[in-house]
């Protein structure tokens, strides 16, 4: 009788199971590059279409006059002879020269003290407030102190630089150690790593999406306190993309202004892209990002 009942429910079972696997292989389809791509572009497009709407809105308020605030109109010939000037892109090499340089630094100092804070109690209770407090600190108040010990030079701006960003990158680290489950913590112990390799094969990958996180607040610290330093210290007869902000105030060149502010935008924009392809490279391999 048994027999003859899982005779019948044999033909449901196999039926439910090739609705699961067909299920899966459903879910786990990708759609085309081209989609991918466009789904992703489409929204950024949108958004610029409606920031340069209100802003050429705001302009033809006459809430200032034209000389003033130009409008999108008015400012587009400008930008264009900018992107085909060859100063203007040793000005953004000089600047990112800068950016890679300082962001570097912080990533070396960030891991440091992330490591060393994260694995000792008497440590993080003496050090982890501080580090949030540098990393809330505004950068622009470290000029005074960088410029009374290095003087207007590339140290002045790299030690603001590096003030801004290891902060957020060592409060990442520490962060993903914390959150780390106990049980990974354990097996790795089991498993005899110990050291370094316990760093590299168990902490640093499971801390990885928190480590992430906190390279992208570093990248973001540490261009903001590079614009406010090229503002602030002007290097001889160096060009960058603070230098021309800041002639191009005094002169009063408002469109000019404008197209290095945009370009400024424009490079956050392509870095966060960055960031989020390695974000998004991380959540499918964790399986938590399957489209």
């Amino acid at each position: 009788m048994a027999l003859e009942i899982g005779r019948k429910q044999a033909p449901e079972l196999d039926r439910q199971i090739t609705g699961l696997d067909a299920l899966e292989l459903t879910a786990g389809t990708r759609r085309n590059p081209v989609g991918r791509f466009w789904s992703a572009l489409w929204p950024m497009i949108t958004a610029v279409v409606i920031a340069l709407a209100a802003w050429q809105l705001v302009v033809l308020s006459g809430w200032k006059d034209r000389y003033v605030l130009p409008g999108p109109t008015d400012m587009a010939p400008d930008f264009v002879d900018q992107l085909t000037s060859g100063s203007f892109w040793e000005a953004v090499a000089l600047t990112m020269q800068r950016a890679v340089t300082g962001f570097a630094l912080s990533i070396a100092i960030g891991v440091v003290v992330g490591v060393v804070v994260s694995q000792s109690r008497i440590m993080r209770r003496a050090f982890g407030s501080l580090i949030t407090g540098l990393q809330t600190m505004p950068s622009i108040a470290w000029f005074p102190l960088a410029i009374l010990l290095f003087k207007l030079s590339e140290s002045a701006i790299l030690f603001v630089v590096v003030l801004g960003a290891a902060p957020s990158i060592a409060n990442g680290l520490i962060a993903g150690v914390d959150y780390t489950p106990p049980i990974l913590l354990r097996a790795g112990k089991v498993m005899g790593l110990r050291g370094l390799d316990f760093y590299r094969h168990l902490i640093m990958p499971a801390s990885l999406p928190s480590f992430v996180a906190g390279l992208k607040q570093g990248w973001a610290f540490a261009w903001r306190s590079l614009m406010a330093g090229e503002l602030l210290v002007i290097i001889g007869d160096t060009t960058s993309l603070g230098v021309l902000l800041s002639q191009a105030r005094e002169l009063n060149d408002t469109p000019a202004m404008i197209s290095y502010m945009i370009m400024i935008l424009l490079i956050g924009i392509l870095i966060d892209q960055l960031f989020g392809v390695v974000d998004r490279a991380i959540r499918t391999r964790w399986g938590l990002d399957s489209t």
